[in-house]
């Protein structure tokens, strides 16, 4: 429900209480009865209120700026505590007033038929009014339009009473106008008390009754969260501010994280719509995580593209090798420093004790130019990678060879195929033994990249 809409039902209740009060103190001046002059008093104080409420609404829907991050919702709030202190003022001086006729004996009050007809149709308007004003503050969680709505309730209560007191006094109990008024000024009090404590809770952010433990339980339900570190949760205006901190594995991928948070954010939300969720996420180290899953990590993070990792326990010992790609036309000098940086975290992240060693590989740069070689070229290595495939026995059908010229060698692209039963190691060791063959037939060549297929089925 927009602001227009608050804004709209702060604006009616204004003209509702202007004609409340005009109605009422007409009324009480022509009888004299205190607890209807009070009423009157009170309604005065409804139409301040309304329209404080009116423009606090207005202040409230800006929308958030660089001095008020999170909005400014919390004007609402200060405006319904400013609200209950006019309350508390006059349930005072009202219930003061009254002590001080019952003490004197005064009971200066006239009956007047007109007076009750002002008291029914300010019920009939009260009533309206409270019963609007709560739809709208419930379905906004706007805190001024719920202190408006609590004027009104108390309005309503004080015309019920207001009336009793008339009955009593036509029935010769004049006294009974004092003894309302009190009973007024006491209902106002604890109204104003329970209305200032739920605005005070915002203001101190207090969160919400059992937000913190359902904001938790949505969170902890998202798949991904390893734990919930922890959850803070304060109401501003209408919105709730939720900051969610959860460990995930540190070996996901970033798009994974992404899609986490946002599964943490929209689980949030189906327990509170209007939720402006923050999510932090911190990587923790899980038990389960394998000595590769972490030393590919410590590759990534570094940006030094490995492979060929062997894990090896010693006893107590871990041994690490692995292969190190860098650009082929780095130094030795500046590749080994890359190398024993790499060396130096896995030590860190695995123990001082662990053994790492580093093979150095060059790295062909994916934006290398070159130019497709020519046919005689291409149909001799193309026939290398046939008898090499034809030696190893579990190779064949070696097709789609390209063979490009780049300013570091020759650039080999093929095709081929396996039995789909056998195993990548195998396969890999097969390929290996192929592409050896083919760089003794052909020293040019830098780099060989094949494409391994399962063997087509044979047609029934």
């Amino acid at each position: 429900m927009s602001t227009a809409t608050k804004e709209k039902a702060a604006l009616w209740s204004i003209a509702a209480s202007l004609a409340i009060t005009l109605g009422k103190g007409a009324a009480g001046l022509a009888t004299g009865s205190l607890a209807l002059i009070s009423d009157a008093a009170h309604s005065l104080l409804d139409v301040a209120s309304t329209i404080m409420t009116w423009a606090a609404i207005r202040a409230a829907g800006k929308p958030a700026d660089a001095e008020h991050p999170y909005g400014h919702g919390k004007v609402e709030s200060l405006a319904a505590l400013a609200e209950t202190a006019f309350l508390f003022v006059l349930s005072g001086a009202v219930a003061f007033e009254g002590m001080r006729r019952l003490a004197s004996g005064e009971a200066d009050f006239t009956f007047h038929w007109a007076a009750v007809a002002v008291l029914l149709i300010s019920i009939v308007i009260d009533a309206w009014r409270w019963y609007a004003l709560t739809r709208v503050a419930k379905e906004t969680r706007s805190e001024a339009l719920a202190a408006d709505a609590l004027h009104f309730s108390s309005d309503l209560v004080n015309s019920v009473l207001v009336l009793f007191a008339f009955g009593a006094a036509a029935m010769g109990w004049p006294q009974a106008d004092a003894f309302v008024a009190i009973g007024v000024a006491a209902f106002i009090a604890v109204a104003g008390f329970r209305l200032a404590r739920r605005t005070i809770e915002t203001l101190i952010d207090t969160a919400p009754h059992g937000a913190t433990e359902a904001v938790r339980a949505a969170v902890e339900s998202v798949p991904g969260v390893v734990a919930v570190e922890s959850v803070k949760v304060r109401s501003g205006g209408s919105h709730v501010f939720a900051e969610v901190e959860i460990a995930v594995a540190r070996t996901i991928p970033l798009d994974r994280l992404s899609m986490i948070k946002d599964r943490v954010t929209t689980s949030v939300r189906a327990a509170h719509p209007d939720a402006q969720v923050t999510v932090t996420a911190v990587p923790r180290a899980l038990d389960e995580e394998t000595v590769l899953e972490r030393v590919l990590l410590i590759a990534a993070k570094r940006r030094t593209p490995v492979h060929h990792v062997t894990v090896q326990r010693l006893g107590e010992r871990l041994s690490v090798s692995l292969d190190v790609e860098v650009d082929g036309r780095m130094s030795l000098g500046a590749a080994h420093v890359v190398a024993s940086r790499l060396e130096t975290a896995i030590r860190e992240e695995l123990g001082p004790e662990t053994e790492v060693e580093t093979h150095i590989e060059p790295l062909i740069v994916p934006s290398l130019s070159g130019a497709d070689a020519g046919p005689e070229i291409t149909d001799a290595v193309a026939a290398s990678l046939r008898r090499a495939a034809a030696d190893t026995g579990t190779i064949t059908d070696v097709h789609s060879v390209r063979v490009r010229r780049t300013e570091h060698g020759l650039v080999v692209n093929y095709h081929c195929r396996v039995d789909p039963a056998l195993d990548v190691a195998s396969v890999h060791d097969c390929v290996d033994r192929v592409e050896h063959a083919a760089r003794n037939d052909h020293p040019a060549i830098t780099r060989i990249v094949s494409h391994t297929e399962p063997v087509r089925p044979s047609p029934a």
